[in-house]
């Protein structure tokens, strides 16, 4: 009597089937994007807290003297003093109606020629240019210029900002439009799409993460022309804090508006960077 030994089926060059436990590997990958995020975060407020732990170093050691640079408690007391008393929410409320509209003329003049140069052959011919001869000069080099032009009063802040903003609108705008792939305009135009269908419904869209940078940048840049601009004559906003206008010497009251600037670059960033995800919300899903 004899035994057989039992046979394997499996076929020699085949692999046995693999499996996959999909919920661990989506719970992982959900895992890792958290710690990712925790990073970034973690990262992005390291920076500002070393500089303000080195600032008040600086200040308990008595390298620099109390009176040059106050310590950063004591520009956060004069900070909520300055609110209390209701100097400083004015003061912002004025600043940040100069930077808008600014930002809004600026950005607006330099999407538009953005647009019309990108879109246009002709119309980059004529613009770009001398557009980009202009964007070398330092918008802080117009202010005696204009304030011959416009005089000491707002318009002459307004044009600066407005002057300083238009740029980056127009370079990043310029940028993003002819960035677009040539091959969707082609698959668009075998559709019939064509003209200011083409323009609306293609280039448009795929433009606007370029056109969002340029609205930032300009943000950015509204807020550096704002100190600039409230160098002019100015009577009320931060810059009345930071060019300690009523006589009182205090580094303390000119460094906590140096401060509130720097806050609302800060909000601005933050702003833009949140109406990116906003718009541009259908970019992430086709990723």
């Amino acid at each position: 009597m004899s035994i057989e030994a039992p046979v394997e089926t499996r076929q020699a060059g085949i692999a046995p089937p693999v499996t996959i436990d999909l919920p661990s590997a989506a719970h992982g990958s959900v895992s890792r994007a958290r710690s990712s995020r925790t990073l970034h975060r973690v990262l992005r407020t390291a920076g500002p807290i070393a500089l303000l732990g080195l600032w008040q170093l600086i200040c308990s050691v008595g390298l620099v003297d109390a009176g040059l640079l106050p310590s950063p408690w004591r520009v956060a007391d004069t900070i909520r003093e300055l609110t209390t008393d209701g100097t400083l929410l004015p003061a912002i409320g004025v600043s940040l109606r100069r930077a808008g509209v600014g930002l809004l003329f600026g950005a607006a003049i330099g999407i538009t020629l953005g647009l019309v140069a990108g879109l246009s052959r002709i119309g980059e011919e004529a613009l770009d240019s001398s557009l980009q001869m202009l964007r070398t000069i330092p918008f802080i080099a117009l202010v005696p210029l204009f304030v011959v032009w416009f005089g000491i009063g707002e318009e002459a802040k307004y044009a600066l900002i407005t002057a300083a903003c238009i740029f980056p609108a127009y370079l990043n705008t310029y940028a993003g439009v002819r960035g677009v792939d040539p091959k969707l305009i082609e698959a668009a135009r075998v559709f019939k799409v064509s003209g200011l269908a083409l323009a609306r419904e293609v280039i448009l869209p795929l433009a606007m993460p370029g056109i969002l940078v340029g609205i930032r940048f300009s943000m950015g840049v509204s807020v550096l022309a704002l100190v600039a601009a409230e160098q002019i004559n100015t009577q009320s906003g931060i810059g009345v804090l930071v060019l300690d206008l009523n006589g009182t010497l205090r580094t303390d009251i000119i460094i906590s508006g140096v401060v509130v600037y720097a806050f609302l670059g800060i909000v601005v960033d933050l702003v833009v960077r949140n109406l990116e995800r906003l718009l541009l919300r259908w970019k992430a899903s086709i990723v």
